[in-house]
């Protein structure tokens, strides 16, 4: 095949690629920036979310898990986190099932550690940052069809990628001092503009754009996950599960989950959350986590407790003792946290923001290059 033949064959390609999923893309990414700050936003607008510094103890989780199942009697406690001296303590209540989706429910209950007072509950499947999320994740559809839409756009998108950089690789030198930078002179047509808009902002969004593409299809695809790590070296199971506390003979421990926070408070007195899960039947653990890192997740290190003798139980898949993680542990762990930029702070999360803004153009730029040849203005024929 000639190469200006693979040329129009790859920009066909790019064209019917981007006008079948282009709106897609476009949700997706704006969608993102507007979850970008949520994490700051709440912090500033939700002031249930923190308290007065003191320095008595935090209540036990034994002592918050009776209030807060006063407050939400017939539902599942989920979780008990402590968030830091100047933060309120969080119950959580989660429930999902495939089959009955109205009995689902995900509630935190914002509790003062100090006096056990409640400051809220909240709902977490409610709220305009839940809208943007589901949105994000679902497109607003069922979840089972939603993430399937939302994943395999992402994956068409991994193509657009691919056959934008060989439509926009310059043919010579002199093609590519427009490539490269505007050059705008004055009169030139806003099409021309717009063409220089798609094909340089798509230039250099294009190497971000790739690892959004990625993170994001490690949550949409499990085969896509499970490859990926594979191809990074890793070696142990994505799947989360939990070891088997063996029912024995002896007698429980007394406030098993109240010990269980204790150790893991002086396992890691620099944490700045630490998590407790009640068992949930006779034979799981007691599973517990610490996260090492303000604003970050994958530096999180997880613990499981036989809930009969409290003995450390190990896991075979990468949701173990940090310490434990290889590197390619340690880069999926990290996923969440590139997605969104976390992982270089305030700043990261600014670029991931300026990034999803102009990512979220490219539809729009590329739809006008189409519509704009499509309707281009004919000389009027004169008889």
């Amino acid at each position: 095949m000639k190469k200006s033949a693979f040329k129009k064959t790859v920009r066909n390609i790019h064209l019917w690629l981007g006008l079948t999923s282009g709106i897609i893309v476009f949700i997706i990414a704006i969608t993102g920036c507007l979850y970008a700050f949520q994490e700051e936003i709440q912090n500033l607008t939700e002031s249930y979310r923190f308290v007065k510094k003191q320095d008595d103890p935090f209540l036990l989780p034994s002592k918050l898990e009776a209030i807060a199942r006063k407050e939400l009697p017939n539902k599942k406690l989920h979780a008990i986190q402590y968030k830091g001296k100047e933060h309120s303590a969080e119950a959580i209540f989660f429930h999902y099932d495939d089959t009955i989706k109205a009995n689902n429910y995900y509630q935190i209950i914002h509790i003062n550690p100090y006096s056990g007072k409640v400051l809220k509950v909240a709902n977490m499947y409610s709220g305009f940052f839940r809208f943007i999320l589901d949105g994000h994740f679902y497109l607003w559809l069922p979840h089972e069809i939603g993430q399937t839409v939302i994943a395999s756009a992402t994956l068409v998108f991994v193509l657009m990628i691919i056959s934008g950089f060989i439509l926009w690789f310059p043919k010579n030198r002199k093609a590519a001092k427009q490539r490269f930078w505007f050059r705008w002179k004055e009169g030139l047509k806003w099409k021309r503009k717009n063409y220089d808009l798609h094909n340089i902002t798509g230039f250099y969004v294009m190497a971000i754009a790739l690892i959004f593409s990625i993170t994001g299809l490690v949550w949409g695809f499990p085969w896509f996950a499970y490859s990926y790590y594979m191809l990074i070296g890793g070696e142990k199971s994505l799947l989360y599960n939990e070891p088997i506390s063996k029912q024995i003979t002896i007698p429980k421990p007394e406030n098993s989950l109240d010990k269980a926070f204790i150790y893991m408070q002086q396992e890691y007195p620099n944490a700045v959350s630490i998590e407790v899960h009640p068992p949930e039947t006779k034979t799981s653990p007691i599973a517990a986590n610490a996260n090492l890192n303000e604003g970050t997740f994958w530096k999180t290190d997880y613990r499981y407790f036989n809930q009969y003798t409290l003995e450390d139980q190990e896991v075979s898949h990468i949701y173990g003792k940090l310490a434990n993680a290889s590197n390619s542990d340690k880069l999926m762990r990290m996923n969440y946290d590139i997605h969104t930029g976390a992982i270089f702070g305030l700043a990261g999360k600014i670029f991931a923001f300026l990034i999803s803004l102009l990512i979220a153009s490219l539809p729009i730029t590329g739809f006008l290059i189409w519509y704009g040849r499509r309707n281009k203005s004919k000389k009027q024929i004169i008889y």
